[in-house]
């Protein structure tokens, strides 16, 4: 073969691999093109999804406007009160002053289903309400009861012009209690020595490890009794003469709404609309309730968490009082 033939057969086989590569650099491109459209494809669909579940679940605003309507206002106390729940002081007290505030507001109903809670966070509703209440002497505010308003629930509903209720609600519990354990007998049979180091002669306050002191005892029950003054008191002031004069009115039961009524802790029977429609006067109703979004309360728990962690390693815990 002369060296033309062979220079020839050289370059068909360099143009041979030649295009073979650019057709797998091709393929290879292409499907990387492929892959990152696929990618932003999915990347997009899971962003859709996500702004459609925020959507659904949180609540982007406030209460809806009533072009030049007069509405009964609803603010919802539910569950606990206590400061990192959803019947927060900061949650309810906003939601009543943005009631108030209102020029278009007839009436504020306040519809409580509450086992009760913090008396701390019950006191400042409680106090809000009276000033609102002075604030705004044209505007009456309401309680309506469902299925429960005891303890730090029935503490707030105090403050309202009327109490009304079903005959089944559950009304009462005006006491106070803080609750713990005592295991000091059964580390004596599983033979647990407790170790505890304190700086301060009580630090060690109601240590359910510990073998409960005397002292300690009668210094947490004038807190109960304390506590429990006040509440009484703050009960007296809203009710006035429409309690009756029955020493187990402030004992810690609890009454049906019927008894309730009899007893001069509510004043009748009604529900949100009856109370809009026939009290005051103002059918239409309008929700004023501030609810947190997803990340307003993820933040707040998330905060609450770390200051208790934190409460609890430098200080020491303490049982609920409520």
């Amino acid at each position: 073969m002369d060296e033309a033939s062979k220079d020839k057969d050289n370059a068909q086989g360099e143009n041979w691999e030649r295009r073979t590569l650019e057709r797998l650099a091709g393929d290879v491109l292409r499907e990387q093109r492929a892959k990152r459209r696929w990618g932003i494809f999915f990347k997009l669909l899971g962003f859709s999804y996500l702004i459609a579940v925020l959507v659904l679940v949180v609540d982007w605003g406030g209460p809806e406007k009533l072009a030049d309507r007069k509405h009964t206002a609803v603010v919802n106390l539910r569950g606990t009160i206590e400061a990192k729940g959803e019947a927060s002081a900061d949650s309810i007290v906003a939601s009543l002053q943005s009631a108030f505030e209102d020029k278009r507001t007839v009436g504020v109903v306040l519809r409580i289903n509450s086992p009760g809670g913090s008396p701390v966070q019950s006191g400042i509703i409680y106090d809000e309400i009276r000033r609102l209440r002075a604030k705004h002497p044209e505007i009456p505010l309401h309680a309506v009861v469902e299925d429960l308003c005891a303890s730090g629930g029935y503490y707030v509903a105090a403050a309202a012009d009327n109490i009304y209720v079903n005959k089944a609600s559950i009304v009462g519990s005006i006491g106070v209690l803080m609750n713990g354990f005592g295991f000091t007998g059964s580390m004596d049979k599983l033979g647990v020595e407790r170790r505890l180091l304190t700086a301060g002669e009580n630090k060690g306050f109601l240590d359910p490890f510990s073998p409960q002191d005397a002292k300690q005892k009668e210094h947490a029950q004038r807190l109960l009794d304390d506590i429990h003054g006040q509440f009484v008191a703050v009960v007296r002031e809203g009710r006035g003469k429409r309690l009756k004069d029955a020493p187990e009115l402030f004992s810690g039961l609890m009454w049906t709404g019927a008894q309730s009524i009899q007893l001069g802790l509510a004043d009748g029977f009604g529900t949100v609309e009856s109370v809009a429609r026939d009290v005051l006067k103002a059918e239409k109703t309008l929700d004023y309730s501030v609810r947190e979004n997803l990340a307003e309360r993820f933040a707040k728990r998330l905060g609450a968490d770390m200051a208790e962690n934190l409460s609890l390693r430098l200080f020491g815990g303490a049982p609920a009082v409520r």
